[in-house]
């Protein structure tokens, strides 16, 4: 799998597709989860436009800065009214999501899809409808418990 990433990064592939991924992915989960170091090698490939911030935040060992990274770019995006490539990427970080070890799982959840609050202020209530729409049922599940939970502890 590793391979199959540095072969279409060095051919300059640029875009993948989910049920590409989805199938990498399935060849993976036989074989083990992904940790913070390959999540990182395939958010290199997702992001081009990220490489390099994305390689100077994991020599600094900073899972969570890239992840935050990956959220800057999908607000630009967003401002942007890119709301498919929005769609495609909240997908395939729901891949690595997935198969991803407990680390993985808790920075996706506590930083990708709690970002998803921030998007919802910031952009026109159709374009967050069709985010929604879109977002893997996981993500959906995820986002109401965390909205269900700061209704209770701060009355939001």
């Amino acid at each position: 799998m590793y391979l199959f990433l540095r072969h279409a990064y060095n051919f300059g592939i640029l875009f993948v597709t989910v049920d590409m991924f989805e199938k990498l992915i399935i060849m993976n989960v036989n074989r083990q989860t992904i940790n913070q170091n390959l999540a990182v090698e395939y958010l290199k490939f997702f992001y081009p436009p990220l490489r390099n911030e994305i390689t100077q935040l994991s020599v600094q060992d900073n899972f969570a800065g890239i992840i935050q990274a990956t959220i800057n770019y999908l607000k630009t995006l967003l401002q942007e009214s890119k709301i498919n490539i929005i769609a495609h990427h909240i997908k395939l970080m729901d891949l690595i999501y997935k198969v991803g070890d407990s680390y993985v799982k808790d920075i996706i959840e506590n930083i990708f899809v709690r970002s998803f609050e921030s998007f919802k202020k910031h952009t026109k209530i159709q374009h967050w409808k069709l985010i929604y729409q879109h977002m893997p049922v996981n993500f959906q599940v995820i986002y109401n418990d965390q909205q269900q939970q700061d209704k209770i502890f701060f009355g939001k």
